[in-house]
């Protein structure tokens, strides 16, 4: 197993930079999120084969939004909960949940209320928080459903906790998330530029998490029976320029840098950047920028201890002796 996140050097995570970077891009990231709702599409495909009826559900890092429709159509007995750390991405996803909420009234008004009620609760439910430290009780939710936002904390070995938390015992986590080659293209177009302008060299992508690691931070955080799985999807692009904005819309680098480039930097090394990535150009024209993306799914385990450090035994495990060889 490669080192956790805390040896290996990876920045701290600094919610009040996320918070700006996302407030900031509010306004475009629809633009680009054509990535994000086919990864949950995806997800929901993986949820045909989990048996699992909440009655509440958490979208950790909702965004705009845009997922929460259809956890509704999946769980329509469920009450479906957003949270988001952008102030700015709520407002969005407010205003939409709102405008559902105001179609969904014209028909329900015509049912029984108890019938109603049957369909779940709707309208605005979203909460601005952090996701690795939420504002919910422990055991709030029988789902926590996370698309593509995990690599935004540079521990996720912290954030598994706080998800285990407030989920029910064999509540189900799934999620999705950014692995090793994600943008590997533009990772090494940054360093031959650096490289050839003698400048030192600094990070421009996210250091992505493992599988493997992650599927072990799961355990280790009190979750039982992880399936993990992944693909490489790829995605083409005219121009350098039209692959550099997408990055930038889509939150670009999170953490703090080292503030050691000269004024006269930045020009050189977009213009470097550019040549770099030129470099690569397929012989259809495109230029490719690859994302590694991870799934994964898990259930809450039921505690082996109580908080008193007393052991707890199961009904269906008393009786049971240890497993023998034959």
């Amino acid at each position: 197993m490669s080192p956790t996140p805390a040896k290996s050097g990876r920045p701290a995570y600094d919610p009040r930079r996320l918070r700006e970077i996302f407030d900031r891009r509010a306004g475009t990231f629809d633009d680009v999120a054509f990535l994000t709702r086919e990864i949950a599409q995806r997800m929901r495909e993986r949820l045909d084969y989990i048996v699992v009826a909440p009655t509440r559900a958490l979208d950790a890092a909702c965004g705009t939004g845009a997922d929460l429709p259809g956890l509704r159509t999946r769980f329509p007995e469920a009450s479906v909960l957003g949270v988001d750390i952008s102030s700015a991405m709520l407002v969005r996803a407010n205003a939409a949940e709102s405008a559902d909420a105001q179609a969904d009234a014209g028909w329900r008004r015509f049912l029984p209320a108890t019938l109603s009620k049957a369909f779940g609760a709707r309208g605005p439910q979203l909460a601005q928080a952090d996701f690795s430290a939420l504002p919910f009780s422990a055991g709030a939710f029988e789902l926590l459903w996370s698309n593509l936002a995990l690599h935004w904390h540079s521990r996720p070995d912290l954030v598994f906790p706080e998800w285990q938390r407030v989920l029910k015992v064999n509540g189900l986590l799934m999620f999705s998330t950014f692995g090793p080659d994600t943008l590997r293209e533009l990772t090494r177009a940054y360093r031959e530029a650096e490289a050839s302008l003698g400048i030192a060299l600094q990070p421009h992508t996210i250091d992505f998490v493992d599988m493997h690691d992650l599927g072990d931070m799961l355990v280790e955080s009190g979750f039982e029976i992880p399936v993990m799985d992944q693909e490489v999807l790829t995605i083409t692009y005219r121009s350098p320029e039209s692959l550099l904005n997408d990055v930038r819309r889509w939150g670009a680098y999170p953490f703090e840098r080292a503030a050691n480039e000269r004024p006269t930097d930045a020009e050189a090394l977009r213009s470097a950047v550019h040549t770099a990535l030129e470099a690569i150009r397929r012989d259809d024209g495109t230029i490719p920028l690859t994302f590694e993306v991870i799934y994964g799914h898990a259930w809450k385990a039921v505690p082996r201890m109580t908080a008193e450090g007393h052991g707890i035994v199961r009904l269906e495990d008393i009786g049971r002796g240890p497993k023998k060889d034959r």
